[in-house]
């Protein structure tokens, strides 16, 4: 008998329907559910929204988040605190939540108030150390955790050492049917008299359906009467990356091996209604996935529970459900086997029958009235728990208990400053200057820029089109004769020097070590690791600390995905051996610097000595790193504790008066990320607030109190002088500003999400 529950208010958070994913029917079922079971009870929707402007959701929908935007989930976490919710019952799925591994969610959850049931719809048992550690904070933060298969509980248990009472074990919902015989639906699908195999859900390569069709001949020639069924849409964010070419290649298969005449694509989302109409004309419900890290499906449950006879892959979840010969798996990748066990149970109508009602029987505890009493004994145990253990967080929050307000990213200067070629080097005011025309530093900024932009999930069509053209840039900037960069292009496309500086190249294969290891698009990577290779071995041959400086957080980058490259590592210990070198010979009492000049970009040679011994595990690199930046930043502070760069007018030598103006937004940049290499390494808290400091020197915390960041443009202004701000906003500036901004924000979402930093690497500072 359900316990009674005096819940007043429930919120559920996740993709919501009319958003088209396995998450959003989920989550629409379990609320409707759990709405019919406690009538009293406000049960809101607070869904995440991929698309700008969301979607057309009904009247429950009562707060949306925009996925990237870390200040939105903070947003709802306010706003969920303040209607007084009683209960959040949050849907979590590593994709669905922005931020590195799905961060961004962990600050909303800190915020709260009340008790949290967290649905974990994936439990990896293989996770990348961002997952695995996103992971233990959501363990952490939710009161209880719902799995949906035994296999669930033994990952939470085994990989992430949850406590086991704050477990829960509540199968996949699924719509209640009755036990009916298949031929009474398929008259309206128009396939009265024949044996219907189906398979549905949003389509992507993983789910296999090629080795069905490559089981259907063999299918055919013993009941020629079959009919294969795929419904669903393909899943969205292959669309937008590939397109129908999945669907398509399946298309060609088919007529390839002669079965088009029994192969039938519904090819749209649809809804539960339809869908329980196909399930009902189905004789064998047949899933192919192609490994067996599937914790959970919702496909599976729908069919089983409706009482499908299933084919299956024995992937986790279809291992769990389909035991006790109320289903058939078959081998990965065999689609003689699928043959085989398709042609055994249409052969044998009494067994198919038997494991048909097998699994019926055993669906009823999956009908989602009887999954809505569990979760709301789960929301009454966790109100229990949430009550004794208590919270200590308010609505109200002074300045000190939140993070530091960010600009939001405007790209529309970045927009008007490229085209078809690249992006132009100079401004005039905010109107491109083509007399100047382009060069490789800023393309290959650009290009870095893009690539970040895409990894937090801006893959917006103008955003790839800049990446693609940056990219093209940087590739035909390359001469491969002599395995060197050009810099200079005029605005006819004519190069005006045969050979660009080094510390071009040097940007050029930073950019390029990045685009390796992120860049969404395969060939961009191709493309990106050939000029990687081909440029590389000239660096030990270059004299400039910053060209090797660049270059090592460059390889840093590519053998991040490239590991096995011996050469990157050779260069990389010479690199770095260099520049301890020019340490070794320049610093002393009060110079703790690689030259007897500070000049420009300079934070990135202490960044680039951080980097590498965190990923070496060289503590006498990361240490020169960390004491060579804590003596810049010292050097760089005004008497107001503001930030104030080294001045381009003079910059700053040994035994001489250091430049004060004309202060350059590109050693803003340098500093910011130097500061956050420093924190990742370390743990410092020092070290992020040494990173927003320096950040705020774009928004007026510098000498003359004056913002170089232009919220109208998006640009930045190219620099301080001693009596104004410099009215242009060229490619450097620009793109150093929305550099460091993209980094701010990933150290944001950071502090805000996570309990402790703990260091990235065994480093510990001394």
């Amino acid at each position: 008998m359900q316990k009674a529950t005096n819940l007043r208010k429930i919120a559920f958070l996740g993709d919501y329907l009319p958003r088209k994913c396995g998450i959003a029917t989920f989550t629409s079922d379990l609320r409707t559910a759990v709405a019919r079971e406690i009538p009293q009870a406000d049960c809101l929707v607070v869904p995440v929204n991929d698309i700008e402007g969301g979607y057309e959701y009904p009247a429950e929908v009562r707060f949306e988040i925009a996925e990237e935007e870390l200040a939105s989930y903070l947003r709802a976490a306010d706003f969920l605190n303040i209607t007084g919710v009683d209960m959040l019952c949050l849907e979590h799925e590593f994709g669905i939540f922005g931020g590195n591994a799905g961060s961004h969610v962990l600050a909303l959850l800190r915020a709260l108030q009340m008790p949290i049931v967290t649905t974990l719809h994936t439990v990896l048992s293989d996770p990348n150390p961002d997952q695995h550690r996103v992971m233990n904070e959501l363990i952490q933060l939710s009161t209880r955790l719902v799995v949906m298969a035994e296999k669930g509980r033994t990952f939470l248990l085994e990989v992430y050492n949850t406590p086991p009472k704050k477990i829960d074990l509540i199968p996949h919902g699924i719509h209640d049917m009755p036990f009916a015989d298949p031929n009474y639906f398929k008259e309206e699908f128009g396939v009265a008299g024949k044996h219907v195999l189906l398979t549905f859900g949003l389509l992507s390569p993983n789910k296999g359906i090629e080795y069905v069709l490559n089981a259907l001949p063999g299918i055919i020639s013993r009941f020629p009467d079959t009919v294969f069924v795929v419904v669903g849409q393909t899943h969205p964010n292959l669309l937008r990356t590939e397109g129908e070419l999945y669907r398509l290649s399946l298309e060609r298969l088919a007529k390839d091996l002669g079965i088009q005449k029994h192969v039938v694509f519904f090819k749209r989302f649809v809804e539960i209604d339809e869908l329980k109409r196909f399930i009902g004309a189905t004789d064998i419900y047949i899933t192919p996935y192609l490994t067996e890290t599937q914790i959970t499906s919702g496909t599976l449950a729908y069919a089983y529970g409706a009482g499908n006879a299933v084919v299956s892959t024995p992937y986790w979840h279809a291992k769990e459900l389909l035991s006790e010969d109320r289903g058939k798996l078959v081998p990965f990748r065999d689609a003689e086997a699928i043959t085989e066990a398709v042609v055994g149970l249409l052969e044998d109508e009494p067994l198919r029958h038997s494991m048909r009602k097998k699994a019926y029987e055993k669906g009823r505890d999956m009908v989602w009235s009887r999954v809505a009493q569990k979760y709301i004994q789960s929301f009454n145990q966790a109100r229990e728990d949430h009550s004794f253990v208590g919270r200590k967080t308010s609505p109200i929050k002074t300045l000190d208990e939140q993070p530091g307000q960010m600009p939001m990213m405007k790209l529309d200067h970045l927009y008007r400053m490229s085209d078809s070629t690249g992006i132009f080097q100079h401004a005039s005011f905010t109107v491109p200057s083509f007399i100047e025309g382009y060069c490789t530093d800023d393309n290959a900024r650009a290009l870095l820029l893009t690539l970040m932009l895409q990894k937090s999930g801006s893959n917006t069509p103008r955003i790839n089109e800049l990446a693609a053209t940056y990219t093209a840039f940087l590739n035909y900037a390359f001469d491969r004769k002599g395995r060197r960069f050009r810099n200079f292009m005029s605005f006819d496309r004519k190069w005006i020097e045969e050979t660009g500086s080094e510390d071009c190249h040097g940007q050029a294969l930073w950019a390029l070590g990045f685009c390796v290891a992120q860049a969404s698009n395969s060939s961009f990577q191709m493309l990106a690791a050939e000029l990687f290779e081909q440029a590389l071995p000239s660096v030990p041959e270059f004299t400039s600390p910053r060209a090797w400086a660049f270059t090592l957080i460059g390889i840093d980058h590519y053998l991040r995905r490239m590991g096995g490259d011996r050469r990157a590592h050779r260069i990389r210990e010479t690199l770095t051996d260099k520049l301890m070198q020019r340490y070794a010979d320049a610093s002393g009492d009060h110079w703790q610097w690689f030259e007897d000049a500070v000049t420009y970009a300079n934070a990135k040679l202490s960044h680039a000595l951080i980097l590498s011994g965190r990923s070496m595990n060289n503590t006498a690199l990361t240490e020169t790193g960390l004491t060579t930046l804590a003596w810049l930043m010292k050097t760089q502070t005004a008497e107001t504790g503001s930030f104030r760069p080294i001045g381009s007018n003079g910059f700053f030598r040994k035994g001489h008066e250091r430049a004060l103006f004309d202060q350059q937004p590109i050693e803003a940049q340098a500093s910011v990320s130097a500061c956050i290499e420093a924190f990742n390494t370390t743990g410092e808290a020092f070290w992020a607030a040494e990173a927003r400091r320096t950040f705020e020197w774009f928004l007026g915390r510098n000498d003359l109190a004056l913002g170089l960041y232009d919220a109208s443009t998006g640009g930045c202004r190219d620099g301080l002088h001693v009596d104004r701000v410099s009215q242009n906003q060229g490619a450097e500036s620009t793109l150093a500003f929305l550099l460091a901004l993209k980094e701010m924000e990933a150290l944001q979402s950071t502090l805000v999400s996570f309990t402790e930093i703990p260091p990235r690497s065994p480093y510990e500072r001394k």
